[in-house]
């Protein structure tokens, strides 16, 4: 028969047991999560390899695009000094005509520097782009010397790119822009009309930026 006595020694030998066995099951849990977690951080390793494979390979792709994801080319806050550009592998600003990097990079970051205002920075590093006869490239030396207050110099930049690029909406905005500030009405007129039917409406950007310029407000 069995005692009180031996009952209550079971009952704890068993719950003993039961709290042994939770406890090595948590243990396991937790050093099977740390390798996955090992195993998420190698293939964050891999995922930036790659990425810098990537940026490698764009160097064959056109610059025509001009366009986003500039952040890629240099962090939003990072403005080098004139004659700079920022060398994303090596993490600072290095000399844009001995930068090691290629024209779309460059093409990128003269681009941004002349959007955020920075039109003089700009020049430098569209300077040290190889390609000068690609129409985006001359577009954006344009702008910066338009918004520098060289029109006529900006407006000739312009032109050339068209002459590359005849449908190259943003070119045909600015040209636009730049008749409209130096009174020329009827040209800046005819851009627009060009920019519609690009668009293939009057509710895209560049209409809408040009349409401004003519109504005399300030656009960017």
């Amino acid at each position: 028969m069995t005692t009180m006595f031996e009952k209550t020694t079971r009952s704890v030998l068993t719950l003993a047991f039961i709290g042994l066995l939770a406890s090595t099951g948590a243990a396991l849990a937790s050093s099977g999560g740390g390798g996955g977690g090992g195993g998420g951080g190698g293939g964050g390793g891999g995922g930036s390899s790659g990425g810098g494979g990537g940026g490698g390979s764009s160097s064959g792709s056109s610059s025509g695009s001009g366009g986003g994801g500039s952040s890629h080319f240099m962090p939003s806050n990072q403005v080098c000094k004139r004659g700079m550009v920022y060398n994303m592998n090596l993490q600072r600003c290095v000399k844009a005509q001995h930068s090691g990097l290629d024209d779309k990079q460059l093409l990128q970051q003269g681009r941004q520097l002349a959007l955020a205002g920075y039109y003089d920075n700009a020049l430098d590093v569209l300077d040290a782009v190889q390609d000068k006869h690609d129409a985006v490239v001359l577009t954006y030396i344009g702008y910066s010397h338009r918004k520098k207050g060289d029109t006529d110099v900006g407006i000739d930049f312009y032109k050339q790119a068209l002459a590359i690029d005849p449908n190259n909406v943003n070119t045909h905005e600015y040209l636009g822009e730049g008749y409209a500030s130096a009174g020329r009405t009827e040209l800046a007129q005819a851009e627009l009309v060009v920019v519609q039917k690009l668009c293939g409406n009057t509710e895209c950007e560049q209409y809408e930026e040009l349409a401004s310029a003519l109504a005399g407000k300030p656009v960017e």
